[in-house]
C-alpha cells in the first residue's frame, strides 16, 4: 500500500531562487538528510534535469531509485522509472507559488514501501522527509541568498 505525506512552508526567496535549489541535484548529500549520493542522468531541452539516480538511507533502511522530472509553470512533480531496497516506487511534488514576502511551498510524495513497518517508524520516516524536503530546502535557500 501507497503511504502519502505533504507539507506546506514559506520561504523568503522567489519561486526562481527555490527551484534553483531544488534543482542544484548535486548538493543535495551536503543538506538533504538521508540522501547519500544524487547524480543527474539526464536533461530536457531546456537543460534541466530530467532524470535523476539517488541513494538514499536512513534509521537503518536504504534504497537507490531513479527518478523522472516533470517541469509546470508553478513547480515540479516525479515518479520513479527504478526503484530498489526500501522503496518499491515514489512520486511526488514541489509547487511554488509566489507571495508578497516570498513563495509558498507545498511538497507532496507518495511511496510504495518494500515492507511493512511498524507506525511508530513509518511517522517518524514521514517527519523526516517532511523535515528535508521543506525546512532542509528553506535553510538551504536562505542560506544561498
Amino acid at each position: 500500500m501507497a503511504e502519502q505525506t505533504s507539507g506546506e512552508i514559506d520561504i523568503k526567496a522567489t519561486p526562481d531562487e527555490v527551484l534553483e535549489v531544488i534543482l542544484d541535484f548535486d548538493a543535495y548529500p551536503t543538506w538533504a538528510n538521508g540522501v547519500k549520493k544524487c547524480e543527474v542522468t539526464r536533461k530536457d531541452s531546456k537543460g534541466r534535469p530530467s532524470e535523476v539516480y539517488m541513494e538514499v538511507g536512513s534509521m537503518g533502511f536504504g534504497s537507490k531509485q531513479t527518478l523522472k522530472y516533470s517541469y509546470k509553470a508553478k513547480g515540479l512533480s516525479w515518479a520513479s522509472t527504478k526503484a530498489e531496497g526500501a522503496v518499491k516506487s515514489i512520486a511526488g511534488a514541489y509547487g511554488l507559488e509566489e507571495t508578497d514576502d516570498g513563495t509558498h511551498v507545498s511538497y507532496s510524495t507518495t511511496m510504495e514501501l518494500a515492507m511493512p513497518l511498524p507506525g511508530m517508524i513509518k511517522r517518524q520516516a514521514e517527519r523526516m522527509i517532511i523535515d528535508t524536503a521543506l525546512k532542509g530546502l528553506k535553510k538551504q535557500v536562505e542560506k544561498a541568498r
